[in-house]
């Protein structure tokens, strides 16, 4: 019986030690080894990316899964699963779906990708020198997921059918000979969506009222009833305007004190690439190995705990780090005060040093996302708030409000994008416009000020 699943796998493809933790997907036939080859080969691409490309591939293996023996051509194949991507495969009449799949119909934006994600391993498939060999003729006799992948990629290099990852514009198409024949669908456009910031008359609330170890709810001691890691982190988003992933690759040794401000010096290193805190070692991967027998956050699987992505920001050293950047700067005084009180109240230190990471759980291991996510959705319900990233309340709204706190202090584009550490200048737009109750204010104003 014909099945795919996605597991976790260690991938090596030679003689030595190094090995990757990858996503896979098995068959009825074993692992899918030309995907593990292709995500291998890809080194430079995130995890995310990663388990898009396994989930986008075993999609497809899952349709033609549900449909041997129907499609002789794999044209024909394609075509119905990406409608059957676009429209879903459920009988809206009756509910029913004989093939078993169930699927709703997705977003043209999410199916775009998957097709998009699908193409990039087919276009791969095909260059390799062995894929002519695995074709299987006629496509409904196909039992072996490297034979069904490898008879699409065969169509795709020869006939030129496959799904079009191509620009989506009849004039750029015009300019190109050859088009796909299942195309992109055109996505509605959508002119810098509204995206809310979390409210700045509720921030000192939060973090006073909302950061309280459920615990120690009741103890008459502030210091031991405050939840200093949670504040500190907010701090760190609120005020430093960083994501919230970066957080959680920083070292002890990461945050330094200006001793002439009395403020926080807080470096964000690559979670790999950057300089080792100790001597002796050429990166932090390389430290990470030998001295605590782990590798960096962001090369865990996103479906393990201590997974901690890495966007790639700008850098400011050779050393690969940048420095938060407080706005307003009292608050890197604000924060190495709340900083201290965590080290000394609340930070569990790891048995055996085992780890260099700043901020701890309960029993001393790296804290996680996860886990900040929830003690930060608590905080914002402990003070009559609903956490909702629509409103602004989640955690990526702290990001917004530091990036508009300076737009509306008069700093220039290309300051918020450094601040922000964008590549692209034109990814700071969506932080600083206003929301549509203060654009009608505006006009209302604006208005009564024109006697209108």
């Amino acid at each position: 019986m014909a099945y795919v699943l996605k597991v976790k796998a260690r991938y090596r493809d030679d003689s030595t030690g190094r090995v990757l933790r990858l996503p896979a997907l098995l068959t009825e036939n074993g692992l899918l080894l030309s995907h593990l080859r292709y995500l291998a080969g890809s080194s430079g691409r995130g995890q995310s990316w990663r388990e898009r490309s396994t989930f986008a591939v075993m999609t497809l293996l899952r349709y033609i899964n549900a449909n041997v023996g129907i499609f002789t051509k794999t044209t024909e194949l394609l075509r119905s699963f990406d409608a059957a991507l676009r429209g879903g495969t459920i009988n809206p009449a009756t509910l029913e779906d004989p093939s078993g799949l169930y699927w709703s119909a997705r977003t043209t934006a999410d199916a775009n990708n998957l097709i998009y994600l699908i193409t990039m391993y087919t276009d791969w498939l095909a260059r390799q020198s062995e894929y002519a060999t695995q074709r299987a003729n006629p496509f409904r006799l196909a039992t072996n997921a490297e034979q069904r992948l490898n008879w699409c990629a065969y169509f795709q290099k020869h006939e030129q059918v496959f799904l079009n990852h191509l620009p989506g514009s009849e004039e750029e198409k015009k300019r190109t000979r050859y088009v796909r024949t299942i195309g992109r669908v055109k996505e509605s456009s959508v002119y810098l969506e509204e995206m809310k910031r979390f409210p700045e008359e509720n921030i000192l609330k939060l973090l006073d009222e909302g950061f309280i170890r459920a615990e120690n709810n009741s103890d008459l001691d502030p210091d031991m009833r405050a939840d200093w890691k949670g504040r500190a982190l907010t701090l760190l988003m609120h005020y430093g305007g960083i994501r919230k992933s970066e957080a959680f690759h920083l070292y002890l040794t990461d945050i330094d004190i200006d001793p002439v401000r009395l403020e926080a010096i807080v470096r964000i290193f690559h979670p790999s690439e950057g300089a080792s805190p100790e001597d002796g070692y050429i990166s932090r991967k390389d430290y990470l190995a030998k001295r605590f027998n782990r590798v960096p956050r962001n090369e865990y699987l996103k479906s393990e705990r201590l997974h901690a992505g890495w966007k790639a920001p700008v850098l400011s050293s050779s050393e690969k780090f940048f420095k938060v950047e407080f706005y307003p700067p009292s608050k890197a005084t604000e924060f190495l005060y709340v900083f201290k009180k965590y080290l000394i109240h609340q930070r569990v230190e790891p048995v055996n040093l085992d780890h260099p990471y700043a901020f701890t759980n309960s029993i001393g291991q790296p804290e996680t996302i996860k886990n900040f996510q929830r003690l930060h959705r608590d905080a914002v319900r402990r003070i009559g708030l609903e956490h909702s990233k629509r409103l602004g309340t989640s955690e990526h709204g702290h990001r917004h409000a530091y990036a508009y706190r300076m737009h509306e202090a008069g700093f220039s584009g290309v300051a918020i994008q450094k601040s922000l550490r964008q590549r692209s200048y034109e990814s700071h737009f969506v932080y600083i416009q206003p929301t549509r109750k203060e654009f009608r204010d505006e006009m209302d104003s604006r208005a009564l000020e024109a006697g209108l």
